[in-house]
């Protein structure tokens, strides 16, 4: 709203100052400003009410240290996250931006899946919550709406670089841009470690005839699907200990904010020899928002936390890393760049699918970790949770930075 306001008044009254919200970065700076403030002041706001209405977590007894002291601690602060996204976003961006768009509908849909599970727990006193098939339900929805918009939607392209050999001597004054063929409609994506780091949905199927790319759109479809619920579940496995799920998840934000502002700026991309994606950096606005209020919330998340994220928080985390991935084409990076939300769900997968067969097998059910999710079993070695959430953290950085290096290895 306010970019379009001081749009307005340089455009017609030459305001002074309002040139600076043509700016990207100064835009950027302003949103992760005003979300950590809106995390910080008004987060502790919503805590009370929380409290106030009795929002408190119920702990089943697992056995581990600390456990008993969380009891009681409200949950729901996802709403916390969500507030101080929206509202910056809302302030600063080009809301007619259709990324922009795509995320705050994503945002509303998985919150509203989070908050109704939240929901059942609390005040409906279901310890089960929303039924996962509803889950899934809400998810394969997002994704079919996000993989449509981002298949048809004509304002999603990207523009392809003229291949040296091809490419005639360009002046200082014609711009970079001339290195580029221009903007077409296109399900090509990023994928690490091959010549030229591109891949075609398409190829899945027009190796069988070629008359088959109509109908490459389910395929992308399926993908993003796949993804989108793969993700946000992950981020929710992940939300077990105080700090963990935000404190991971503002790493891999920040590690897409980057390549969403190189991707979408022809300059630096051409530099880097990476897809050029038009209008994608504006992505970088809420992303800027999204971990202001990120590391905002860590402020009342960390041990001793004041206050759980609950499905409300962790759902949407997810769902929104999953489309800015999927959106800046970074997706096949997921599994390294999301690798602690990827072991998280693996170790239960493991821990579930090795027990079943073992007491088919034995009798009696064998187990893998002490616990899972992992970093329960971390926790049942004796490892202070703080001491876990911080090394996580730093694994988590290390995968930014292989994310980051990955595009150069090819």
């Amino acid at each position: 709203m306010l970019y379009y306001l001081f749009e307005y008044l340089e455009k017609e009254y030459q305001f002074p100052g309002a040139s600076l919200f043509g700016f990207l970065t100064f835009r950027a700076a302003l949103a992760i400003v005003l979300s950590l403030l809106i995390s910080t002041i008004f987060g502790k706001k919503i805590i009370s009410i929380l409290q106030s209405k009795q929002v408190g977590e119920t702990i089943r007894d697992l056995g581990l240290d600390g456990q008993k002291e969380k009891a009681g601690t409200p949950t729901m602060g996802g709403l916390i996250i969500i507030l101080a996204t929206l509202v910056p976003v809302l302030l600063v961006a080009k809301l007619d931006n259709i990324y922009i768009i795509l995320l705050l509908v994503t945002t509303l849909w998985m919150g509203a899946i989070g908050f109704t599970d939240d929901y059942i727990k609390k005040f409906k006193n279901d310890k089960e919550g929303l039924k996962g098939r509803f889950k899934v339900i809400g998810q394969v929805g997002l994704g079919i709406i996000v993989g449509l918009t981002l298949f048809f939607h004509s304002e999603v392209t990207i523009k392809e670089q003229i291949p040296l050999q091809n490419r005639v001597a360009i002046s200082v004054e014609q711009g970079p841009s001339k290195q580029f063929y221009p903007e077409t409609k296109s399900t090509k994506t990023t994928i690490p470690f091959v010549k030229a780091n591109e891949f075609d949905y398409a190829d899945l199927i027009t190796w069988i005839h070629p008359s088959l790319e109509k109908y490459a759109w389910i395929v992308f479809v399926f993908v993003v699907i796949f993804i989108i619920t793969a993700v946000s579940n992950g981020a929710n496995l992940t939300d077990g200990i105080d700090g963990l799920a935000a404190g991971t998840s503002a790493i891999i934000v920040l590690t897409l904010g980057i390549f969403a502002w190189v991707s979408g700026n022809i300059i630096f991309s051409d530099y880097l020899n990476i897809m050029y994606i038009p209008r994608v950096e504006e992505i970088t606005i809420y992303i800027a928002a999204f971990v202001g209020a990120l590391i905002g919330f860590l402020w009342y998340n960390t041990f001793p936390a004041q206050v759980f994220m609950g499905d409300t928080g962790s759902l949407t985390i997810g769902g929104i890393i999953a489309v800015i991935a999927i959106a800046v084409r970074k997706e096949w990076l997921i599994p390294l760049l999301c690798g602690i939300f990827l072991i998280e769900n693996l170790s239960v997968v493991l821990q579930v699918g090795y027990f079943k067969y073992t007491k088919k097998k034995f009798g009696a059910g064998r187990r893998i970790f002490k616990m899972s999710p992992l970093h329960h079993h971390y926790q049942k070695l004796g490892y202070h949770e703080s001491k876990i959430v911080t090394r996580f953290w730093i694994v988590g950085i290390l995968l930014a930075i292989l994310t980051i290096v990955t595009l150069k290895i090819r």
